[in-house]
Parts: structure tokens; C-alpha cells; sequence
């Protein structure tokens, strides 16, 4: 006799196995079979990490960073964070812009919730800005460790690292400028020596944030149009300031000697302590440090009853409204009347457009490497989901295809690691100025020990990475939804919100525009190639070309095709910059971004893998360059057993220590 079925309901029924996300990266050291340096990729689930901290770290440095990132990759998963992150997200910033009676609420128009205050504490406690200012670690790149922790972060941050980015550009800037003497700006060094302490402190009792206030109505990555000015107070006015009691910031420090007043259309970070922006003077487009609120002397600021010289308002900024956004809830975005603030010229007048290029190159890192962190986070859902979920009576793993699939999205994510991870390694390399950052690594043979080449390598580069990672990180987080299907189109703030891939993708896209979309990135880099100033206007034939072809002659020996393909397509990018006019050129703008991007990536795949012959990344390396940089070239691919490729591709997507029968005897 037939059994009759029994109907499902909202309790009963199949439930799906909640997806276990394993731990980012695992230290050999706190490995209980402990081995090798090698272990750090077998035992994490993010290997490509692993792999690039030990190409670019020492062996003493890598064992002290890897085991910061260690910790922080459990600390992101904890329910308390999480629970932090959920709440930033759902609890949303709001605007009180108007006393009880109507006045101007100048004292606490903002207000933020406290998971998005305690995620921002974590930032400045894991030191998301300050392990690059730190000038007792002068034995290996300080930037390297310091986005090895961000690349961990950023996906439980809830855009945290968004006012973390700025802050890091604003301090880069300020360090330049310390031992400025005041000129006709008393105070000047004392107030920037000051800011600089606080915005690259680990205290969370001490430290401060820094907006960064460019974009106006008539547009953000061309400030050309700045319509912000800014004017030297007369002693009359500083006079009449100081008799009001308006003329200290909240430490007691006197405010600058500018008054700036215009509208910024996009301002992130709205909470922070200080911002830097542009401004217009008689002698042009101009940089500026402001601090948020001033001390109010002599009268309480409104809705407060601290005792006088205690209360604080805003410095001369109103906030008109907050943006309502695709994604980026969480983050404080708004559009500000500046009417009055006080602030300090940096650098000189006039010169600010170039003042702000040290936070440009910054940030735009940042947003590269923001982006393809939320890749990981995406990839290792993906991995976890494929684990527990079952199609057709098997486990997703079990489906070649989906297997497949998966394999070759991880293979473009760890290309979009690598590339911007070197950018990354450029970076402090130059900021460093010391050779011991590199020796002694695997790195060694990827950058040159010429400050000069180093420097033009990077102007080249870094907007190349931070246009080709975000987008292809917004694509690869498309993946992932689709992957978990109906699943992954929701927004899942249950369960710690580990599974809320579509928050991801939403914060992901912000990363395209922001700092200047692929277009403006493409006009950028067109400038770098036809600058007679960086190699003579040949930076494409005598900086990149020999760095490939340094690279790649250590890499011949075991992929001579793939080498050859490499050069190939290079030649391509050479006839491309060398035989086009300035229009032309702009013209087939996005074209020079791709070719630059995926020689790079596959150049610095095959250094990868090269190293130590590892098999996946070998895979890997070879599968991008007949994938992205040769799909029709006239060099013979291997030819394999789709069986044997099938067994490969279980190796990249689920990592070479995958075991099935391991897995099954979880479920």
C-alpha cells in the first residue's frame, strides 16, 4: 500500500542546512599541524590570501601579520559583530535639521546608530589606517599587513572603511605638510601635527576620521567647475570671532585663518572629526583642512546643558539632507551648505588640485581592494552553500558544471586579488623608501628597486586597478546571487546577515563611481601614456614592457606558451599607444584599460605560481592567460580529459584539500 505524503507547513518540512563560512585565513603557526609557511593556503579558505602575504612578507613579518589577520578572521564572523553590522545596515543614519522652535539645529543633526559607531571602534582597534604609519616597522610593507587586515574586514564592516579610506588619504596628505612652518597661518603646525596623531591612532578614545568634500553640483572627478570658495579672514573678523567665542576647535585649538563657504553635493563620512576639500581663491582651485564643530564660548549651544567652554557645534556646515542610495545604508551621505566655516590653506594656494592627487591615489586603491575583498566574502558563501545544498539529489559540488563554473569565477577573482594587491605593494614600497620591504621575499623579482620606475609603474597602474577590480568584482558578486539562486537575491539580515550577498553587491557598485567611473579612470590613464614628463612620454614601452618582460623571464621555463601569449598581447598594447593620436587614443580609452589589466594579471599570476610550482595556482595561471589574455591566440592551449579538468576545477573552486567523504560525514 502506497504511503500517503505528508503535507509541508510553515514548521515542518525540509529546512536547508544554514551554509557554515569558514575562517578566511588560518596562520600556520596556530595550527595544530602545523608544517610549513605552505600550510597558511592549505588550511585557509581564502588561499589566494595566504599566498600573497607570503610573496610579499618576510618570514618573521608574515608569522606577526599573519597572526593579526588570524584573529580578525574569527572576530568577523562572531555573532556580536555581525550583529553590529545588521544593525548599521537596517538603522539607518537620520537628519533632525531644525531645533523644537525651528532654529537650526547646529549641534546634533546627525544621527547614527551605535553598531555603525562600535564597527568604526573596530576599524581604529585593527588598525585599518594606522598599521601604515607605523615608522617602527620599517622591515617589510607596512601596507601590505595593513590591507591583509582591511581585506578581511571590509565585508563585516558595513562601509566603515569608507570614512577608514579617507581618513588614510587625509593622513598621507598631512605628513607631507608637518613640518610646514606656519607662515601667515599661526598655529598652523601645531593643529596639523595634532590631527595627524589622532587620524592614525588605534584609540578609539582618540582617534579621528577625515571626510573628503570634492564633488559639487557641477560634477565630482572634474573639480574644474569648484564652486566653493574660500578667503582670508581680516583681523577684524577673527577678532569678532574670539569675542563670540567661535574661534577654537572642540580641543581648544584656534581655528584657521580661511572662511569657506559654498556646496558639496556628495559627502561621505558626514560624521567624521575633519574633512579636507576644495575650495576657490583669488589664486585658484585650492586645499583646505576643516574642522567638523568648533567650541561655543560663552553661551550653550542649543538642546545641550554642558557647562560653557564645553559645549561644541558645527563649524559653519549645515547638512541639507541625506542621499537615499542603492546601496552603502549605512554610510552617512549627504549634501552640505557651507556657509562660514573656518579652516587652514594646505600647501600652497592655488595648488590644490594637486594636493588632493595624494588622497586620490589612496582611495582609489582602497576602492579596488574594498571591492574584491567583497568578492572573497561572496566566493566563500558560494563555497559554503555548494557544501550543504543539494540539486538533482546531489550536493552542488557534485555538478561538473556548476563545479566549472565556479572555478572559473575564482580564477578572475584571484586574478583581481593579485593586481590590486601589487598596486597595494607599490605603494608602500614607495611610501617606505627601503629596500629591506622587498628582499628577501618572493616579491623581489616583481619590483624594482628604483624609486623613480616604482613611482610610474603606480601612476600607470593605479587607476587601471581601481576601474578593472570594482567592476569586476560587481560582476563576480552576480555570480555568486545566481549561484545561491532565489536565495541570493534576498536580503538576508538573519543569521548574523552572513548570507545577505545582495547587501554586498549593492555596496560593491558604489566602488565603480566613486573616485571616478571606468571612463574617467580610461582618461587618466591616456594622460599617464602621453605625460613626456613620466619616461619621456614612453611609459608603456620603458616602464610596463620591461616590467613584463622582466617578470616573465623568470616565468618561461615552466609556461613558455603562456609567456608567449603574454608578449603577444602586449605587442598589441604597444602598437596601440605608440601608433594613435591623442583623440584616438582617448577614443579606444577602455580598450587600453583592458589591455593593461589583464597583461598584469596574468604576469603576476605567473610569478605566482612560478614561486613554488603549486598545482592549483599553476591552474590557475595558465587557465587566465587562455581565458582572458588569448582566448584565439595562435599558441596551442594543452589539451586535457574533461574528467581531469573536472577534478582540477573541484582543486580552485573548493580548495586542494577538499576531502568529499570529509564533507559528507558533516551533513
Amino acid at each position: 500500500m502506497a504511503s500517503i505524503p505528508r503535507a509541508s507547513s510553515s514548521l515542518e518540512g525540509f529546512f536547508q542546512v544554514l551554509p557554515t563560512i569558514e575562517k578566511q585565513y588560518t596562520s600556520p603557526s596556530r595550527s595544530p599541524d602545523f608544517a610549513t609557511p605552505k600550510e597558511a593556503q592549505r588550511l585557509s579558505d581564502d588561499p589566494v590570501l595566504a599566498r600573497i602575504l607570503h610573496q610579499y612578507l618576510p618570514t618573521q613579518a608574515r608569522e606577526q601579520v599573519g597572526a593579526s589577520v588570524h584573529k580578525l578572521s574569527r572576530r568577523v564572523l562572531q555573532s556580536s559583530v555581525l550583529h553590529h553590522a545588521i544593525e548599521a545596515e537596517t538603522n539607518v543614519p537620520t537628519l533632525h535639521p531644525l531645533t523644537t522652535f525651528g532654529e537650526v539645529n547646529k549641534t546634533d543633526p546627525l544621527r547614527t546608530c551605535a553598531g555603525w559607531k562600535a564597527l568604526k571602534d573596530i576599524c581604529v582597534e585593527e588598525g585599518t589606517v594606522s598599521i601604515a604609519y607605523d615608522k617602527t616597522k620599517t622591515d617589510f610593507n607596512r601596507r601590505i599587513a595593513q590591507f591583509g587586515i582591511i581585506h578581511v574586514w571590509t565585508p563585516t564592516a558595513a562601509m566603515t572603511m569608507c570614512p577608514m579610506s579617507m581618513t588614510d588619504g587625509a593622513a598621507t596628505l598631512l605628513s607631507r605638510h608637518l613640518d610646514d612652518p606656519d607662515g601667515d597661518q599661526p598655529g598652523r603646525q601645531a593643529v596639523f601635527a595634532e590631527t595627524y596623531k589622532r587620524l592614525v591612532s588605534r584609540d578609539p578614545r582618540q582617534s579621528w576620521t577625515s571626510g573628503q568634500w570634492m564633488t559639487e553640483r557641477t560634477g565630482g572627478s572634474d573639480v574644474s567647475g569648484t564652486e566653493t570658495v574660500a578667503r582670508r579672514l581680516t583681523q577684524g573678523e577673527i577678532a569678532e570671532d574670539e569675542k563670540l567665542g567661535l574661534d577654537q576647535d572642540i580641543l581648544g585649538q584656534p581655528l584657521g585663518p580661511w572662511r569657506i563657504d559654498g556646496f558639496k553635493w556628495f559627502s561621505s563620512a558626514t560624521d567624521s572629526d575633519v574633512a579636507v576639500l576644495l575650495a576657490r581663491t583669488s589664486q585658484g582651485i585650492s586645499a583646505f583642512l576643516i574642522p567638523m564643530r568648533r567650541k561655543v564660548r560663552g553661551r550653550a549651544a542649543h538642546g545641550t546643558d554642558e557647562p560653557d567652554g564645553e559645549a561644541t557645534e558645527l563649524n559653519g556646515i549645515r547638512i541639507q539632507r541625506l542621499k537615499e542610495k542603492l546601496g552603502t545604508k549605512g554610510l552617512p551621505t549627504a549634501e552640505l551648505e557651507i556657509k562660514g566655516a573656518r579652516g587652514w590653506l594646505i600647501g600652497q594656494e592655488g595648488k590644490g588640485t594637486k594636493e588632493i592627487s595624494a588622497i586620490l591615489n589612496i582611495t582609489r586603491l582602497h576602492a579596488a581592494a574594498g571591492s574584491v575583498s567583497y568578492w572573497s566574502r561572496g566566493l566563500a558563501v558560494c563555497r559554503a552553500f555548494s557544501k550543504v545544498r543539494k540539486a538533482r539529489g546531489r550536493l552542488l559540488y557534485d555538478h561538473p558544471q556548476h563545479v566549472l563554473w565556479m572555478a572559473s569565477e575564482t580564477v578572475k577573482y584571484w586574478a583581481a586579488a593579485h593586481f590590486s594587491f601589487f598596486g597595494i605593494a607599490l605603494l608602500g614600497c614607495n611610501d617606505q623608501r627601503q629596500e629591506a620591504v622587498f628582499q628577501n621575499t618572493a616579491s623581489e623579482t616583481l619590483i624594482s628597486p628604483d624609486y623613480s620606475y616604482r613611482a610610474a609603474l603606480l601612476r600607470l597602474l593605479t587607476p587601471v586597478i581601481k576601474a578593472r577590480a570594482s567592476v569586476a568584482s560587481v560582476n563576480g558578486l552576480r555570480e555568486c546571487i545566481e549561484c545561491l539562486g532565489g536565495v541570493g537575491y534576498c536580503e538576508n539580515n538573519e543569521d548574523g546577515g552572513v548570507m545577505n550577498l545582495a547587501k554586498l553587491y549593492r555596496d560593491t557598485l558604489a566602488n565603480t563611481i566613486w573616485e571616478g567611473t571606468a571612463s574617467v579612470m580610461a582618461e587618466d590613464v591616456c594622460r599617464v601614456v602621453r605625460d613626456r614628463r613620466i619616461a619621456g612620454g614612453n611609459v608603456i614601452p620603458a616602464i610596463f614592457a620591461s616590467w613584463v618582460w622582466g617578470v616573465l623571464s623568470h616565468c618561461r621555463d615552466r609556461f613558455t606558451e603562456e609567456c608567449d601569449a603574454v608578449e603577444e598581447r602586449l605587442q598589441t598594447l604597444i602598437a596601440l599607444a605608440q601608433d594613435s593620436s591623442a583623440e584616438e587614443l582617448e577614443y579606444h580609452g577602455r580598450d587600453l584599460l583592458t589591455h593593461l589589466e589583464v597583461i598584469s594579471c596574468a604576469v603576476l599570476l605567473l610569478h605566482d605560481a612560478s614561486t613554488d610550482g603549486d598545482e592549483v595556482a599553476s591552474h590557475i595561471a595558465s587557465r587566465y592567460v587562455w581565458s582572458h589574455v588569448a582566448p584565439h591566440s595562435r599558441s596551442q592551449r594543452r589539451q586535457t580529459n574533461w574528467k581531469d579538468s573536472a577534478s582540477i576545477d573541484r582543486k580552485i573552486f573548493l580548495g586542494a584539500s577538499f576531502r568529499h567523504e570529509r564533507q559528507i560525514g558533516k551533513l
